[in-house]
Protein backbone atom coordinates (compact mmCIF):
# COMPACT_ATOMS: atom_id res chain seq x y z
CA UNK A 1 0.00 0.00 0.00
CA UNK A 2 1.44 3.11 -0.64
CA UNK A 3 0.97 6.11 1.06
CA UNK A 4 0.85 9.56 -1.47
CA UNK A 5 1.55 12.92 -0.16
CA UNK A 6 -1.25 15.26 -1.90
CA UNK A 7 0.86 18.69 -2.88
CA UNK A 8 -2.61 21.05 -3.86
CA UNK A 9 -1.09 23.93 -5.92
CA UNK A 10 -3.30 27.13 -5.58
CA UNK A 11 -2.08 30.79 -6.62
CA UNK A 12 1.61 28.76 -6.64
CA UNK A 13 1.62 28.05 -3.10
CA UNK A 14 0.79 24.60 -0.68
CA UNK A 15 -2.35 24.93 0.37
CA UNK A 16 -5.12 22.48 1.89
CA UNK A 17 -9.10 22.79 1.68
CA UNK A 18 -11.73 21.65 3.39
CA UNK A 19 -14.66 19.92 0.79
CA UNK A 20 -13.08 21.63 -1.84
CA UNK A 21 -14.31 25.33 -0.72
CA UNK A 22 -11.18 27.67 -2.11
CA UNK A 23 -12.20 29.97 0.55
CA UNK A 24 -11.16 27.80 3.05
CA UNK A 25 -7.69 27.46 1.92
CA UNK A 26 -4.70 26.90 4.34
CA UNK A 27 -1.35 27.75 2.89
CA UNK A 28 0.98 25.00 4.40
CA UNK A 29 4.19 26.03 2.41
CA UNK A 30 5.40 29.04 -0.60
CA UNK A 31 7.71 26.66 -2.31
CA UNK A 32 6.18 23.68 -4.09
CA UNK A 33 9.54 22.64 -4.80
CA UNK A 34 10.79 22.22 -1.50
CA UNK A 35 8.22 20.73 -0.17
CA UNK A 36 8.00 18.03 -3.16
CA UNK A 37 12.35 17.25 -1.63
CA UNK A 38 10.69 17.05 1.83
CA UNK A 39 8.35 14.41 0.95
CA UNK A 40 11.01 12.45 -1.11
CA UNK A 41 13.37 12.95 1.60
CA UNK A 42 10.65 10.81 3.88
CA UNK A 43 10.82 8.11 1.81
CA UNK A 44 7.22 9.07 -0.79
CA UNK A 45 7.21 6.38 -3.18
CA UNK A 46 4.95 8.57 -5.40
CA UNK A 47 3.01 12.16 -5.36
CA UNK A 48 0.01 12.90 -5.57
CA UNK A 49 -0.82 16.73 -7.25
CA UNK A 50 -3.75 19.08 -7.96
CA UNK A 51 -4.11 22.53 -9.42
CA UNK A 52 -6.92 23.64 -7.33
CA UNK A 53 -7.38 27.30 -9.54
CA UNK A 54 -6.82 24.81 -13.26
CA UNK A 55 -10.06 22.33 -11.53
CA UNK A 56 -11.97 25.76 -11.06
CA UNK A 57 -11.13 27.07 -14.08
CA UNK A 58 -11.21 24.46 -16.78
CA UNK A 59 -7.74 24.57 -17.86
CA UNK A 60 -4.29 24.89 -16.14
CA UNK A 61 -3.25 27.73 -14.17
CA UNK A 62 -0.09 26.37 -11.68
CA UNK A 63 2.37 25.22 -14.20
CA UNK A 64 5.17 26.54 -13.06
CA UNK A 65 4.74 25.30 -9.52
CA UNK A 66 4.16 21.98 -10.95
CA UNK A 67 7.05 22.37 -13.37
CA UNK A 68 9.29 23.57 -9.89
CA UNK A 69 8.04 20.00 -8.51
CA UNK A 70 9.25 17.65 -11.40
CA UNK A 71 12.16 19.70 -11.96
CA UNK A 72 13.12 19.05 -7.97
CA UNK A 73 11.69 14.86 -8.63
CA UNK A 74 13.10 14.31 -12.03
CA UNK A 75 12.71 10.60 -12.54
CA UNK A 76 13.10 9.32 -8.78
CA UNK A 77 9.28 8.36 -8.22
CA UNK A 78 6.01 8.86 -10.01
CA UNK A 79 4.30 12.43 -10.33
CA UNK A 80 0.28 11.87 -10.93
CA UNK A 81 -1.68 15.05 -11.60
CA UNK A 82 -4.80 16.49 -12.03
CA UNK A 83 -7.10 19.90 -12.22
CA UNK A 84 -8.12 21.76 -15.52
CA UNK A 85 -6.65 19.07 -17.93
CA UNK A 86 -9.44 19.45 -21.08
CA UNK A 87 -7.42 18.41 -23.99
CA UNK A 88 -4.79 16.23 -25.55
CA UNK A 89 -2.32 18.85 -25.83
CA UNK A 90 -2.12 19.70 -22.17
CA UNK A 91 -2.01 16.18 -21.08
CA UNK A 92 1.46 15.83 -23.91
CA UNK A 93 2.49 19.18 -22.51
CA UNK A 94 2.80 17.82 -18.79
CA UNK A 95 4.14 14.21 -19.78
CA UNK A 96 6.75 16.07 -21.67
CA UNK A 97 7.39 18.55 -18.02
CA UNK A 98 8.10 15.03 -16.05
CA UNK A 99 4.35 14.08 -14.96
CA UNK A 100 4.09 10.35 -15.33
CA UNK A 101 0.35 9.81 -14.75
CA UNK A 102 -2.57 12.49 -15.99
CA UNK A 103 -5.63 12.49 -13.61
CA UNK A 104 -8.96 13.19 -15.48
CA UNK A 105 -11.91 14.32 -13.53
CA UNK A 106 -14.63 16.40 -14.79
CA UNK A 107 -13.46 15.89 -18.53
CA UNK A 108 -14.24 12.11 -17.64
CA UNK A 109 -17.71 12.38 -17.13
CA UNK A 110 -18.85 15.49 -18.98
CA UNK A 111 -16.79 14.56 -22.12
CA UNK A 112 -16.03 10.90 -21.88
CA UNK A 113 -14.85 10.86 -25.71
CA UNK A 114 -11.92 12.97 -24.65
CA UNK A 115 -10.85 10.20 -22.00
CA UNK A 116 -11.24 7.81 -24.55
CA UNK A 117 -9.15 9.51 -27.14
CA UNK A 118 -6.78 10.28 -24.10
CA UNK A 119 -6.37 6.87 -23.00
CA UNK A 120 -5.91 5.86 -27.12
CA UNK A 121 -3.34 9.03 -27.24
CA UNK A 122 -1.11 7.71 -24.05
CA UNK A 123 -1.94 4.42 -23.18
CA UNK A 124 -0.37 4.43 -19.29
CA UNK A 125 -0.22 7.62 -18.42
CA UNK A 126 -4.29 8.42 -18.00
CA UNK A 127 -5.95 7.99 -14.41
CA UNK A 128 -9.49 9.28 -13.64
CA UNK A 129 -10.43 10.70 -10.24
CA UNK A 130 -14.14 9.87 -9.48
CA UNK A 131 -15.26 12.17 -6.64
CA UNK A 132 -18.73 10.73 -5.05
CA UNK A 133 -20.96 11.56 -2.26
CA UNK A 134 -23.39 9.04 -1.46
CA UNK A 135 -22.33 7.13 -4.54
CA UNK A 136 -22.95 9.74 -7.01
CA UNK A 137 -20.26 11.23 -8.88
CA UNK A 138 -19.66 15.22 -8.21
CA UNK A 139 -17.99 17.39 -10.80
CA UNK A 140 -17.13 21.10 -11.20
CA UNK A 141 -14.64 21.02 -8.20
CA UNK A 142 -17.73 19.45 -6.26
CA UNK A 143 -20.09 21.90 -6.63
CA UNK A 144 -22.14 19.72 -8.59
CA UNK A 145 -23.47 16.25 -7.77
CA UNK A 146 -24.82 14.44 -10.98
CA UNK A 147 -26.66 11.22 -11.46
CA UNK A 148 -23.89 9.25 -12.09
CA UNK A 149 -23.77 6.38 -10.67
CA UNK A 150 -19.74 5.47 -9.07
CA UNK A 151 -19.41 2.51 -9.98
CA UNK A 152 -21.05 2.19 -13.42
CA UNK A 153 -18.61 5.32 -14.51
CA UNK A 154 -15.57 3.40 -13.47
CA UNK A 155 -16.48 0.27 -15.22
CA UNK A 156 -17.12 2.27 -18.14
CA UNK A 157 -13.76 4.45 -17.82
CA UNK A 158 -11.93 0.83 -16.92
CA UNK A 159 -12.95 -0.74 -20.43
CA UNK A 160 -11.39 2.51 -22.42
CA UNK A 161 -8.24 1.72 -20.48
CA UNK A 162 -7.43 3.94 -17.80
CA UNK A 163 -4.55 2.65 -15.47
CA UNK A 164 -6.77 3.73 -12.31
CA UNK A 165 -9.32 5.21 -10.47
CA UNK A 166 -9.00 7.80 -7.93
CA UNK A 167 -11.71 7.54 -5.67
CA UNK A 168 -12.55 10.55 -3.23
CA UNK A 169 -15.45 10.54 -0.97
CA UNK A 170 -16.58 14.33 -0.56
CA UNK A 171 -18.36 14.22 2.15
CA UNK A 172 -14.97 13.73 4.11
CA UNK A 173 -12.19 15.48 2.46
CA UNK A 174 -9.96 17.95 4.08
CA UNK A 175 -12.16 16.85 7.40
CA UNK A 176 -9.96 14.29 9.53
CA UNK A 177 -13.03 12.51 9.56
CA UNK A 178 -11.87 8.95 8.74
CA UNK A 179 -11.89 6.92 5.38
CA UNK A 180 -14.97 5.49 3.73
CA UNK A 181 -13.93 2.16 3.54
CA UNK A 182 -16.89 0.49 2.82
CA UNK A 183 -17.95 2.95 -0.30
CA UNK A 184 -13.96 2.42 -1.30
CA UNK A 185 -14.24 -1.37 -1.47
CA UNK A 186 -17.50 -1.88 -2.90
CA UNK A 187 -16.11 0.34 -5.83
CA UNK A 188 -12.70 -1.61 -6.20
CA UNK A 189 -14.43 -4.96 -5.80
CA UNK A 190 -16.09 -4.24 -9.23
CA UNK A 191 -12.69 -3.27 -10.85
CA UNK A 192 -9.80 -4.84 -12.30
CA UNK A 193 -8.14 -2.10 -11.95
CA UNK A 194 -6.73 -0.56 -9.33
CA UNK A 195 -8.36 1.59 -6.74
CA UNK A 196 -6.22 5.29 -4.96
CA UNK A 197 -8.52 6.17 -1.98
CA UNK A 198 -8.83 9.63 -1.01
CA UNK A 199 -10.07 11.76 1.49
CA UNK A 200 -10.76 11.82 5.48
CA UNK A 201 -7.33 9.73 6.25
CA UNK A 202 -6.90 10.84 9.71
CA UNK A 203 -4.14 8.53 11.26
CA UNK A 204 -2.38 5.60 11.45
CA UNK A 205 -6.19 3.77 12.25
CA UNK A 206 -6.94 4.58 9.00
CA UNK A 207 -3.74 3.10 6.95
CA UNK A 208 -4.58 -0.27 9.04
CA UNK A 209 -8.20 -0.19 7.99
CA UNK A 210 -7.46 0.37 4.23
CA UNK A 211 -4.47 -2.26 4.49
CA UNK A 212 -7.20 -5.09 5.83
CA UNK A 213 -8.51 -4.40 2.85
CA UNK A 214 -5.80 -3.99 0.12
CA UNK A 215 -6.40 -7.31 -1.42
CA UNK A 216 -10.09 -6.42 -2.86
CA UNK A 217 -7.68 -3.91 -5.05
CA UNK A 218 -6.81 -0.58 -3.44
CA UNK A 219 -3.01 0.24 -4.01
CA UNK A 220 -2.56 3.42 -2.28
CA UNK A 221 -3.94 5.93 -0.31
CA UNK A 222 -3.72 9.86 -0.84
CA UNK A 223 -3.22 12.32 2.51
CA UNK A 224 -2.77 15.72 2.21
CA UNK A 225 -4.18 17.53 5.47
CA UNK A 226 -3.58 15.07 7.81
CA UNK A 227 0.30 14.79 7.19
CA UNK A 228 0.31 18.79 7.23
CA UNK A 229 -1.49 19.03 10.60
CA UNK A 230 0.17 16.05 11.88
CA UNK A 231 -2.39 13.61 13.06
CA UNK A 232 -0.73 11.37 10.91
CA UNK A 233 3.06 10.56 10.55
CA UNK A 234 4.18 10.25 7.35
CA UNK A 235 6.98 7.95 7.73
CA UNK A 236 5.12 6.10 10.40
CA UNK A 237 2.37 5.92 8.48
CA UNK A 238 4.07 3.76 5.05
CA UNK A 239 6.14 1.90 7.21
CA UNK A 240 3.01 0.64 8.93
CA UNK A 241 1.88 -0.17 5.14
CA UNK A 242 4.73 -2.02 4.50
CA UNK A 243 4.68 -4.18 7.50
CA UNK A 244 1.08 -4.54 7.20
CA UNK A 245 1.91 -5.67 3.22
CA UNK A 246 4.11 -8.41 4.19
CA UNK A 247 1.41 -10.65 6.47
Amino acid sequence: MLIIPAIDLKDGHCVRLKQGSMDGATVFSEDPGAMARQWIERGARRLHLVDLNGAFAGKPINEAAIKAITDVVGTDIPVQLGGGIRDLDTIERYLDDGITYVIIGTAAVKNPGFLHEACDAFPGHIMVGLDAKDGKVAVDGWSKVTGHDVVDLAKKFEGYGVEAIIYTDIGRDGMLSGVNIEATVRLARELTIPVIASGGITNLDDIKALCAVEAEGIMGAITGRAIYEGTLDFVAGQKLADELGKR
